[in-house]
């Protein structure tokens, strides 16, 4: 309920450019918009959890130091000793004790795995999207949303003059033909692969080869990928 298979969208902003975006994001209903806020929660709760965990086990070993405050010099608002007073006190707090007598019984190698693997799950991103911007006379420009929400989107940008050619590939994986849009750049010997993540099936990589080309050289006759 939460993903779909890729499918694909595609916005035409003017005659001269087209934006094709391959997502396994489900159309934004009511329900899922509710389920994906429980869903945030789930996650928000985990993470502050687990991260206080870590906290409350590094305030126990042996390297940490304890925190002192002139008291006439109190810390500013927005600072780190400020979020670290209110750490300790969330310390003193009755949940605290018992985070920390939880993290006080287990040892770190016992501790620090399940806890990295909790904290993985919560910055994964429940869905995956990669697009590809056409602006003729330009370039075309590529997209692909990292894995974590840490990494990012990874984008490029490849002129005109650069684009050698537009190309359906396809490549055996295990017993099944895969179908994959690239872009050959002049000077490189390296091809993009358009939508590296999600590779969609054949219809929508037909779909976007058409729409590529078709953007890019309006009024020219492509037969089999060549120019005309």
């Amino acid at each position: 309920m939460l993903t779909t298979s890729p499918h694909l969208h595609i916005r035409r902003p003017s005659p001269t450019t087209a934006e094709f975006t391959v997502t396994t994001r489900p159309q934004m209903t009511f329900s899922l918009r509710l389920l994906l806020a429980v869903v945030f929660l789930v996650r928000f709760f985990l993470g502050s959890s687990v991260l206080l965990l870590l906290y409350f086990k590094w305030t126990q070993s042996p390297y940490a130091t304890p925190l002192t405050i002139p008291p006439d010099n109190p810390p500013p608002l927005l600072s780190t000793t400020t979020l670290l007073l209110a750490l300790d006190s969330l310390l003193a707090s009755p949940a605290g004790h018992l985070l920390s007598d939880f993290s006080a019984r287990m040892p770190v190698y016992a501790l620090l795995p399940p806890c990295l693997v909790a904290l993985y799950l919560c910055l994964h991103r429940i869905h995956t999207t990669e697009s590809l911007l056409v602006l003729r006379g330009l370039g075309i420009q590529t997209s692909s949303t990292g894995g974590t929400f840490l990494a990012g989107t990874a984008t490029r940008f490849i002129p005109t003059e650069k684009i050698c050619d537009v190309l359906i590939n396809e490549a055996f994986k295990d017993f099944e033909v895969r179908y994959y849009l690239i872009v050959v750049v002049d000077g490189e010997e390296d091809l993009v692969v358009v939508f590296p993540r999600l590779l969609p099936g054949r219809r929508i990589v037909e779909a976007v080869w058409r729409g590529v080309r078709g953007c890019l050289y309006e009024g020219e006759r492509v037969t089999n990928g060549v120019k005309a």
